[in-house]
């Protein structure tokens, strides 16, 4: 029996593994369904303490992965799809069809990107369609885009692909942008950008690549062409959480609930990283609930013994 096994290779799950294996616990991570995370479609994370020159979103996950299988930490390829209380435990079922069981459980499956779900999108993904300005705006220079969204992921996919596009137009299903003000007015006064308001994308289209959308106006309910290059979806995230409903305390999204010090309800089960963060949602923060986490199943299982 495993005395701890992290469910996600995101820096949240990296982290706590680190932790865990620097305890001598040598934990059991198992990758999810994305291994490492969203920081693997960032190209460069210019926000985490310690690199004053940004660094490579895989670089930093895939180090910090290095750094906890030196300490003793076991990494696994595979996808966890349900859990089960056992004595003495948890019974996690892998995809693969094998069940491993662990004394204590760390939850770090984290978020992914929510799409707008037409049939057309699936059609053009990564073929003009994508979530990830930083991963893909620079294979749009020169060229026109639209970003579909409203709220700071939004502006801030907009303003990182002003660096690349000509013009940017910010489509929003409703007559106000739900960003902070101080993202609504830097996407505002840049010159490149521009808005369409209660709106929304029903069709992508195009050949080969996409060449334009239809838009319908949800006020009029008409509908208008509208050329464009490219199609960024920036209209939040689901978290990784379906296979724990019904066992985990969840929120109206999806979110796993849990208190400061990462505990949720059941005992033994603990949680870090975007599968419970609804307000940060930033790699610092990921890293140091996965800190958390591992330094809670220490001190669980030293009061067990």
């Amino acid at each position: 029996m495993e005395n701890v096994i992290i469910l996600g290779t995101g820096i949240a799950g990296c982290t706590a593994a680190i932790y865990a294996a620097r305890a001598n616990l040598a934990p059991l991570v198992i990758s999810g369904e994305q291994d490492g995370g969203q920081l693997t479609l960032t190209t460069e994370v210019e926000n985490f303490p310690g690199f004053p020159e940004g660094v490579d979103g895989t670089k930093l996950v895939q180090d910090s992965k290095v750094q906890a299988e030196k300490f003793g930490a076991k990494f696994k390829i595979d996808i966890a799809t349900s859990f089960e209380e056992i004595e003495s435990g948890f019974e996690v079922s892998l995809m693969g069809g094998e069940k491993v069981h662990t004394k204590t459980l760390i939850v770090a499956t984290g978020a992914s990107a929510r799409w707008l779900g037409i049939p057309s999108e699936e059609k053009f993904k990564g073929r003009g369609v994508t979530v990830c300005a930083t991963c893909d705006g620079a294979f749009f220079k020169g060229k026109e885009v639209i970003v579909v969204g409203g709220g700071d992921s939004a502006m801030e996919e907009a303003l990182f692909l002003t660096r690349f596009c000509t013009k940017v137009t910010v489509v929003h299903r409703r007559k106000e942008l739900r960003a902070s003000k101080i993202m609504q007015d830097k996407a505002k006064k840049n010159e490149k950008i521009h808005f369409i308001y209660d709106s929304v994308v029903d069709e992508v289209y195009g050949e080969k690549l996409v060449e334009g959308v239809k838009l319908k106006n949800l006020v009029t309910g008409e509908f208008s062409d509208f050329k464009t290059d490219g199609v960024f979806v920036a209209i939040g995230h689901i978290p990784n959480t379906k296979f724990l409903e019904g066992k985990l305390t969840l929120d109206e999204k999806g979110y796993l609930n849990a208190d400061k010090f990462m505990h949720t309800n059941v005992k033994g089960i603990f949680v870090a990283g975007d599968v419970q963060d609804t307000r940060f949602r930033q790699a610092i923060s990921a890293a140091g609930s996965g800190c958390m986490a591992a330094m809670e199943v220490e001190k669980f299982l030293s009061e067990l013994e």
